[in-house]
């Protein structure tokens, strides 16, 4: 009985270490790493490219916003430092360009009026069930704080961009649905969003598909850590800080054990 009883066990060991097995094959091969891209933000150091915040602004406005709305930013977030740093000038002219929904007015009705620096960025949807009905059936996620919420980060960002590629052969795709090799199950109810030439850009740069790729992914980066410059700076007067500390610290004991006499 008892041979019996560790010949089930053995067996019941075997097979979960098996379903283990196949378990952690599946999901090595189902992941693709995601690109890498040496992002200038990164490190104790790391600062955001201006230009490139700007660039980035350009395309979430003109490519994005058709259907992912940036709840938690303001016009006049555009122009604070550590961010894309339009003047106050361009704020007021950017958020000029938009018509936001505001009242009641002296009779009690809404109205609308150009936009001011103190908005925040329009929606593009009155709510979630207009997003998702003119979507697909699919909700287009906000953007404020999408690089935060994905595990990768901006790389995730930037290698879904640049990942819509033709199927393999033995794929299939349901309607409305399109190949992404980065995506869970390589499927993504999105388009492909960036062409070469999408944006025609204010500063001339070339607007090529992985330029536009960078751009709007470093954009999305600072929105989503709007403060990441002001913690970089705090960060490095810290560490140096507590170098002279611990120098002086160093010093000081040194020079009090100095003063006692070892044979005492």
């Amino acid at each position: 009985m008892f041979q019996n009883k560790f010949l089930y066990f053995k067996a019941n060991l075997a097979f979960s270490l098996f379903f283990l097995f196949i378990i952690s094959s599946t999901n090595l091969f189902a992941d693709t790493e995601l690109l890498k891209v040496n992002w200038k933000f990164q490190g104790i150091t790391g600062k955001f490219d201006r230009s490139s915040l700007q660039r980035g602004y350009q395309v979430y406005n003109e490519v994005c916003s058709s259907c992912h709305s940036m709840r938690l930013l303001s016009y006049r977030n555009l122009g604070e430092k550590g961010g894309p740093e339009f003047s106050a000038d361009q704020v007021k002219a950017i958020a000029a360009t938009f018509e936001v929904t505001d009242g009641p007015d002296n009779q009690g009705e809404m109205f609308t009026r150009p936009g001011k620096p103190s908005d925040k960025f329009v929606l593009p949807y009155p709510n979630v069930q207009a997003s998702t009905a003119a979507n697909g059936g699919a909700y287009p996620p906000d953007m404020s704080v999408l690089v935060k919420a994905r595990k990768g980060g901006a790389n995730y960002i930037y290698s879904v961009l640049m990942g819509y590629d033709e199927p393999p052969q033995d794929f299939k795709l349901e309607e409305g649905v399109y190949y992404n090799k980065y995506m869970d199950g390589n499927k993504i109810k999105m388009s492909k969003p960036l062409l070469d030439g999408s944006v025609d850009y204010v500063d001339g740069t070339n607007a090529t598909e992985d330029q536009m790729a960078k751009d709007v992914t470093i954009f999305l980066t600072w929105a989503a850590d709007p403060h990441l410059e002001a913690r970089h700076k705090t960060g490095v007067k810290v560490l140096i800080f507590l170098i002279i500390l611990t120098g002086l610290v160093y010093f000081s004991m040194k020079r009090l054990w100095s003063r006692i006499d070892p044979e005492v």
